[in-house]
């Protein structure tokens, strides 16, 4: 058994065996960083110009103008200028004729320049100016090393985005995902992270066995995922810095779902060691197992909610997968999903009302959003066999798996399904997206 840990690295309810048929079937090729394609964006999207910013001599391989406005694009929101339609590249607000500006259309421009501030670092001061208003709106400065220039970009993409939409921008956030290799009937799996664009794939861990199930600690610096290396399924932790890990369960039967909890310090899991797929609760310093459910039926899929005092999960209890929900103190549960024959993995936006899941109403799978309060069901793809909902951590956008042709991508929608895209990889199939939370 061959298992790589990557040295620079920064369950459902189908049976294991059929877990393991499922991955080999969309095995195929895959290397190479997720490409980004946006498919549907705002009827109404706002117009910005991204002036280039002004590098004063200083050289960079990384273009950081333009991963703002990929940035900016990919949100659906926002509808960049042409560099080629500008009349001019002002570097701060004294530089811009807003005249020129409104003539052009854009409602909003960004302007900016870098400068050395030591040996080896550099500082980007920009601007956001409201042409209409004909006033400046934001200034900012973000520094950091030449290492650093995608870092840059997406910080000064969160401060537009923010400013304009009021919402906490999450391009300097993190995707890991689990990519297939097949190359003469012999299976390779990989667990990569990358930026939230897809660039700087980073491989965490490659074996010759399935690897499942990722999850970010509530503090961005480990995953947890499983992994068949030891010939069963075993859930691990792994450090992103350091690519140290620890095994946390080596139980007979199912080890899965591994789910941290808000504070870092637990973590919920699925386990059949005592014959049938329960709830369980892992404290991460004493290294004791506490039973959360006992039930005939299948329990699975455990998430947190925002109070660290409940869970939701999915149990076929009631006949069919729905979603419920766990006081952990109690043990008291309660059915949320009613609409549909098949209600499954769910995944909270940050406001703890706001649910995805896998939802099956007739023969398809789609990915749909649950008001907790209300009740209310909203369908939000299109597309067949979606699943593995993952939520960013500002709310705006949800991920998840599904197939393009005979081809396993990923794609992300909007909560109001008004903006889509698809991240394929350069090659081959993806699966399993994990969106970390805020990593600054």
């Amino acid at each position: 058994m061959t298992v790589r840990i990557a040295k620079s690295s920064i369950l459902s309810m189908l049976p294991v065996k059929l877990l393991v048929a499922v991955l080999l079937a969309v095995a195929s090729p895959s290397y190479g960083e997720l490409v980004i394609r946006v498919t549907q964006g705002n009827d109404q999207p706002t117009k910005i110009a991204i002036a280039p910013i002004a590098m004063g001599g200083i050289q960079s391989s990384e273009d950081i103008s333009a991963i703002v406005e990929a940035d900016l694009a990919r949100s659906g929101l926002f509808a960049p200028m042409e560099r080629r339609d500008m009349l001019a590249f002002p570097s701060s607000a004294s530089e811009v004729y807003y005249r020129d500006w409104r003539l052009l259309g854009a409602e909003y421009l960004v302007a900016g320049n870098m400068r050395a501030i030591s040996e080896g670092r550099y500082q980007i001061e920009f601007s956001l100016l409201n042409v209409s208003g004909q006033k400046t709106v934001l200034t900012h400065k973000v520094s950091g090393t030449s290492s650093q220039m995608r870092d840059l970009a997406h910080l000064i993409s969160d401060k537009v985005y923010e400013e304009i939409t009021g919402i906490r921008g999450a391009f300097s956030t993190r995707l890991a995902y689990v990519t297939a290799t097949r190359i003469n009937d012999v299976y390779t799996y990989r667990l990569n992270v990358a930026d939230a664009d897809g660039a700087r794939e980073k491989l965490v861990l490659e074996s010759g066995e399935p690897i499942m199930s990722p999850a970010w600690s509530a503090n961005g610096k480990e995953l947890a995922y499983v992994s068949f290396e030891t010939g069963r399924p075993a859930i691990f932790r792994q450090n992103l810095v350091t690519a140290q890990r620890e095994q946390l369960t080596n139980f007979t039967g199912l080890n899965g779902a591994p789910s941290w909890s808000p504070d870092g310090k637990k973590m919920a899991l699925v386990l059949s060691k005592d014959g049938n797929p329960e709830l369980y609760l892992l404290d991460l310093q004493t290294k004791k197992f506490s039973r959360l459910t006992r039930h005939f039926a299948i329990d699975t899929e455990p998430t947190w909610m925002p109070d660290g005092k409940h869970l939701l999960f999915t149990s076929d209890r009631g006949g069919t997968p729905q979603i419920y929900k766990l006081n952990i103190a109690s043990k008291a549960t309660e059915r949320l999903t009613f609409s549909g024959n098949y209600n499954a993995r769910p995944s909270l936006a940050p406001d703890g009302r706001t649910m995805a899941m896998v939802h099956r109403q007739r023969d398809t799978f789609h990915i749909a959003s649950f008001d907790l309060k209300t009740g209310r069901m909203i369908e939000l793809t299109e597309t067949r066999l979606d699943e593995s909902p993952t939520v960013a951590p500002n709310g705006a956008m949800l991920m998840y798996a599904t197939k393009q042709g005979d081809r396993g991508v990923l794609a992300a929608v909007s909560l109001d399904a008004g903006v889509r895209y698809v991240l394929p990889s350069s090659s081959g199939d993806v699966r399993e997206p994990a969106w970390s939370p805020f990593l600054r």
